[in-house]
């Protein structure tokens, strides 16, 4: 992919009702990895430690080798905390590299992620 057509990665995290869901867009590779290695710890520190973390993948335009290997990473430590890591909603481009890695039989794959709980307004 060009650099002019690169779409720039983000790293949103919202809140569900079965846990925290994280959400990354754009090209995940060696330079935006620690970024989102950065979100997942930070949402894996807080205690209690969610049961569930969801990475919301349906809006990645690429993943190279240093974007699997962030998400292996954390799949292994939140397994040492007692947290389900899950992949959601893996684009095409996603899919196949993990097909590819044989790691689609490591991560728990969802075609759909939970629904954002609804912000309560303080009045």
């Amino acid at each position: 992919m060009s650099a002019d057509a690169a779409v720039p990665f983000t790293a949103t995290v919202r809140e569900s009702a079965s846990g925290p869901v994280v959400e990354a867009t754009g090209e995940l590779d060696y330079e935006s990895a620690p970024r989102l290695g950065a979100v997942l710890r930070r949402v894996l520190a807080v205690r209690p430690a969610p049961p569930v973390l969801v990475v919301d993948l349906g809006a990645m335009t690429f993943c190279d080798s240093a974007g699997l290997n962030t998400l292996l990473q954390t799949r292994f430590d939140a397994e040492r905390q007692g947290t389900e890591l899950r992949v959601g909603r893996p684009t095409d481009i996603v899919t196949r590299v993990l097909e590819m890695t044989g790691t689609d039989q490591v991560f728990a794959v969802d075609s759909d992620v939970p629904a954002v709980v609804p912000r309560t307004r303080a009045d």
